[in-house]
């Protein structure tokens, strides 16, 4: 290595906080209906507005949005929504934010096709045009919401001309999920499960005879249980019911016959992932014999062709390592690829002769190559030798090269979920960090999906201990290798990787420094505050409440202030149902009872997770200057709203 040698972390970068910000889209949803493509994309620089687009598949026009402002596509139904629109034909029904109601789209005119007072997600319509199904989630005063599967009658043809009145297709269990219908119009298939299971833990298939004029017979149960995820319903193009189960310890491709399940690719491999939200798929037919999906371990993935007849798999030579929102229609598909050289794009493939085109970015920000550094994958042995995984990131520029004798401070990231996972795919916050000279170890600590259902339940019981050892013992294995700093260690997550980032710098004393991002403190107050669909959550990760109340308070960070010795700095939304903002202010109150290092940095008008330009920009250069004035390097981040007190 040559170059200019300056201090790790003050390494000047074209890679700018204000850039990220701006020029980040939320890219979702890809969605193809005769000869067009459809996506969402979130404009963080129209305060996270949810956008509509559309574009031909014959590339004669760009992407346009279907809606203009200030039209915000976007359902709340379990907070984190999904399955915020459909399309059939020359009609498109969408779920307006404002008021949660449904919309149909037609010919330039819009016109509500449900009333005020609940909300709607995973819509999809019929083949013949007669029915849209949704997943309904209605309030109780008093009591958690009621989730129902729900259908609304069409007109045969444009708008309807008031709203339809709700046919309940199924009720009782307390969610439901992935309505869909053959494409012949006989039958109906939907996912449902009860607390205390969340729907990577155990589902329920069933499937029910389906008309013209609605449900023709009763739903029968017909895959899954209470220790089986099924996922990803879809039938056939002759209507065979397939779906995705991890019956055999990873999430594989299976089919409905009449003698029962029929595994179509058994392998250690996963074709789907947890589903926090609506509206996910990882396949699709590309004939009644063939199947284009996304398979793959700990997040690296391949696009491949799947014979149903025999399970073998034929992988596409493509530029991408991660896949999601993979459709099939009409001879295309579409997809949102990523790697670690590009962020998340909307892509659309031609089935016939395997060509792409990429319709749009996740970020205009241009980097060259050479300022990029890829995710290496390590594995470490964690408490008692568990075998753990992680991607790391090293400084390397050719201009520039650390002091003699410097090793570079390490940033621990531990991502939300904790049912969720790190990925190598290009994240520009990431190269933020690395490109000043910050290493960067993304942790998919026991608990993340990505490596097959025991890995996942490796957190049963264990949140706040088993994901906090391995985070630890990651920051360990590197700065015992000698690749980082062992005396400038910070931690970092949001939601519950902000927990796991607390419980670190409570119970653990490896760390120097830590930023909680909308994290949790208090279990006790998240199990009380909470929505319905993490409402039970924790009985799985800790244990059931108010039984285990003792176990509750004894991993909570905020009953513990006297274990916290290092500076930290935190980011909330105050508008976040999911972790309030009492739990943060209460974790700054004692840190200045102790008169400990921190800052408080609230969002008005955010939930949870960050949508607004600003308040990105706020969040990554706030606490780049917060660890700039910790571990004493210069910084090209300005203080902002970051007011460091004792």
């Amino acid at each position: 290595m040559t170059g200019t040698r300056r201090a790790f972390g003050s390494w000047p970068s074209v890679i700018q906080a204000d850039q990220i910000a701006q020029g980040a889209l939320r890219l979702s949803q890809p969605r193809l209906s005769g000869s067009r493509l459809y996506w969402l994309e979130g404009r963080a620089s129209e305060s996270g507005r949810q956008v509509l687009m559309s574009a031909s598949l014959d590339g004669s026009k760009a992407g346009a949005e279907v809606q203009g402002a200030p039209r915000n596509v976007r359902t709340l139904v379990h907070e984190y929504g999904g399955g915020d629109y459909a399309v059939r034909d020359d009609r498109v029904f969408c779920v307006d934010f404002d008021d949660q109601t449904i919309r149909v789209l037609c010919q330039g005119g819009t016109a509500a096709l449900t009333r005020p007072g609940a909300r709607y997600a995973d819509l999809f319509p019929s083949s013949d045009g007669r029915w849209l199904l949704a997943v309904e989630e209605c309030p109780r005063a008093g009591a958690e919401p009621e989730n129902r599967l729900v259908a609304f009658r069409l007109p045969d043809k444009g708008l309807p001309s008031e709203p339809s009145e709700t046919v309940v297709i199924a009720e009782g269990h307390d969610f439901y999920s992935s309505p869909v219908l053959s494409e012949q119009g006989d039958q109906l298939a939907f996912i449902a499960w009860d607390h205390p299971n969340m729907p990577w833990d155990g589902t329920r298939l069933y499937r029910q005879p389906w008309s013209p004029s609605g449900p023709s017979g009763r739903a029968r149960a017909v895959a899954g249980g209470e220790e089986e995820s099924v996922v990803q319903p879809c039938f056939s193009p002759a209507g065979v019911l397939t779906f995705v189960s991890d019956r055999s310890g990873w999430w594989n491709l299976d089919q409905l016959h009449e003698g029962g399940v029929r595994s179509l690719c058994s392998r250690p491999a996963e074709f789907a992932g947890p589903q926090w939200v609506f509206g996910l798929s990882r396949y699709g037919f590309l004939t009644e014999s063939e199947i284009l999906c996304a398979s793959g371990v700990g997040g690296r993935n391949r696009l491949s062709r799947l014979s149903v007849e025999n399970g073998t798999m034929v992988e596409l030579e493509l530029p991408y390592t991660g896949f999601e929102s993979v459709r099939v229609e009409g001879g295309f598909g579409c997809f949102l690829g990523a790697s670690s050289k590009c962020s998340s794009e909307i892509v659309l493939f031609k089935t016939a002769s395997g060509q792409t085109e990429v319709l749009r970015t996740g970020s205009a920000l241009e980097i060259d190559d050479g300022g990029l550094v890829e995710a290496e994958s390590i594995e470490f042995p964690s408490a008692n030798g568990r075998p753990t995984h992680a991607w790391f990131y090293s400084p390397s520029r050719s201009d520039l090269q650390g002091r003699v004798g410097e090793r570079p401070p390490l940033l621990v990231k531990s991502h939300g979920g904790p049912t969720a996972a790190a990925s190598p795919a290009l994240d520009l916050r990431i190269q933020y960090w690395v490109s000043r000279g910050i290493s960067v170890v993304d942790v998919d600590y026991g608990g993340s999906s990505g490596y097959g259902r025991a890995y996942r339940k490796r957190l049963e019981k264990q949140w706040g201990v088993v994901d906090v050892e391995d985070c630890a013992h990651a920051a360990l294995f590197l700065a015992e290798a000698g690749l980082v700093d062992g005396d400038r260690l910070a931690i970092s997550g949001g939601s519950a990787g902000g927990f796991t980032t607390l419980c670190a710098l409570t119970f653990r004393d490896e760390f120097a420094a830590g930023a909680s991002h909308y994290g949790i403190g208090d279990l006790e107050a998240l199990v009380r505050d909470t929505h319905k669909f993490e409402a039970r959550y924790v009985d799985r990760l800790v244990g059931p409440y108010p039984e285990a109340q003792a176990l509750y308070r004894s991993r909570s960070p905020i009953h513990f202030p006297d274990q916290m010795s290092c500076p930290v700095i935190f980011f909330q939304g105050l508008e976040d149902r999911i972790v309030p903002p009492n739990q943060a202010e209460a974790m700054v109150k004692a840190l200045s009872a102790r008169r400990i290092r921190h800052a408080y940095v609230p969002f008005e008008g955010e939930q949870h997770g960050f949508r607004r330009a600003e308040n990105i920009r706020a969040a990554l250069e706030g606490e780049l200057y917060f660890y700039s004035q910790i571990f004493g390097f210069e910084s090209d981040a300005a203080a902002g709203s970051v007011k460091i007190q004792a």
